[in-house]
């Protein structure tokens, strides 16, 4: 009997020890895999940065290969793990410490008394919109904090705002892959909650950014001519103008273009009256030393090297070429009639391997006025400086995964992180 009592209390204890030993295993497999998906995802942000490091300057579209590159950046499998990114162009977004009301508007689910609230929330008074809310809303809630009255510094910072939620900002792809995922489809069976269709609701932290610029130079990186600034000389010698031209710029200036299309406008004639630098009266009559409009032609050679501002970076400038149709909407005025513009854009941009090359080529667009660009040609851009780049990392044996994500400047040399997030997926 002693035997076997023995016998028995060995027994539980190896089986106590072997359980003891498989979870402590396990918790030593998961603890690795942690380590090597945290290093995966470094791997893959480093390999996107490379990939933007080697893009060309002169334009950025959704055909370049930080965008369109399974190859180098969908299912990289290392040790034991694998990794894929997505890179997301923050100029094709609306920034939101630039953006305007009606622009606000256009978005999904926006409502009035949120775009008062976030106006009030990035404004730097304290004298609240008709339905918005300063320092005083915010300051006593039952957990109080201080209003930014300033530019916001992440996108993550709207859910301070009042009436932000989080399914207003992240909509069903709380995963931010851009894909409807199964989770995303099955209603209330599992989170996030949806509402079981097949269109994927990404929500406004698709459409808004807080860190879009571009720097103030043209596809060779030299300085933008500044036309409120530069004399008749300057315009004609840098911008391979016409004396007339030149001449012209600088009387119709007055107290300063306010866009770069003002040189131009529904009564600009398509091709130029005669050559450039030739002495010789045109066909019109008009003598090269009389002040000439500028035309058409001329305008789309020279948009992408003039500018009406001396700054080096221009904030909230949206890139066409990558914008989604939310956001050109938006952009466009909101409407239906901008809402086919921008399909009209999109379609129009899918069929270019280099996407726009200027902002001028949008004249080309039949339903696009001259008028119509003026309202917009400050605002818009061809090529970004400033992306996302989204890593998730699995690993074989445990399953483990980790998401990372940041934004990244790589107009600095070396490329800056900005912003840096990882862990849960918001």
């Amino acid at each position: 009997m002693a035997v076997l009592w023995m016998v028995a209390v060995m027994m539980a204890i190896v089986a106590m020890v072997s359980q003891t030993s498989r979870l402590d295993m396990k918790m030593a497999t998961a603890a690795a895999d942690e380590v090597r998906c945290k290093w995966a995802c470094r791997a893959g942000t480093e390999s996107a940065i490379a990939i933007l490091n080697e893009d060309l300057r002169d334009s950025d579209c959704l055909l370049d290969l930080w965008s369109d590159n399974d190859e180098d950046l969908t299912d990289i499998g290392l040790e034991r793990c694998q990794y894929s990114v997505r890179v997301v162009d923050e100029a094709g977004k609306l920034n939101i410490n630039t953006v305007t009301r009606d622009q606000l508007m256009a978005l999904p689910y926006m409502e009035e008394h949120i775009v008062d609230a976030i106006l009030d929330w990035r404004d730097r008074n304290d004298t609240p919109q008709d339905e918005g809310a300063e320092a005083g809303y915010y300051e006593n809630l039952a957990i109080p904090y201080t209003i930014r009255n300033g530019l916001l510094r992440t996108i993550r910072e709207l859910l301070q705002v009042k009436g932000v939620t989080e399914e207003l900002l992240y909509g069903e792809d709380t995963n931010l892959n851009g894909l409807l995922d199964y989770n995303e489809q099955d209603g209330e069976l599992s989170p996030p909650a949806d509402n079981g269709d097949e269109y994927l609701d990404e929500g406004w932290i698709a459409y808004l950014t807080c860190y879009s610029y571009e720097r103030n130079v043209d596809a060779d990186g030299n300085r933008r001519i500044n036309i409120n600034e530069a004399d008749e000389r300057q315009l004609e010698n840098q911008l391979q103008i016409s004396s007339s031209q030149a001449k012209w710029i600088v009387e119709n200036r007055g107290g300063g273009y306010e866009s770069i299309a003002d040189i131009i406008n529904d009564r600009s004639p398509r091709q130029a009256g005669g050559d450039a630098g030739s002495t010789e009266d045109d066909s019109s009559g008009r003598n090269e030393n009389e002040a000439q409009p500028v035309d058409l032609s001329t305008f789309n050679q020279i948009a992408d090297r003039i500018t009406i501002s001396g700054e080096e970076k221009i904030p909230g400038k949206i890139n066409i070429n990558t914008a989604g149709e939310e956001v050109l909407t938006a952009l466009f005025g909101g409407d239906e009639q901008a809402r086919q513009l921008a399909l009209t854009v999109i379609a129009d941009r899918s069929s270019l391997l280099y996407g726009f090359q200027s902002i001028a080529d949008l004249m080309d667009k039949e339903s696009m006025s001259v008028e119509k660009f003026k309202t917009i040609a400050e605002r818009i851009t061809v090529r970004s400086d400033l992306f996302t780049i989204q890593c998730l990392a699995t690993a074989d044996v445990s399953g483990a995964s980790l998401r990372t994500e940041c934004v990244v400047d790589r107009s600095a040399s070396p490329c800056a992180i900005l912003y840096w997030y990882q862990g849960a997926n918001y």
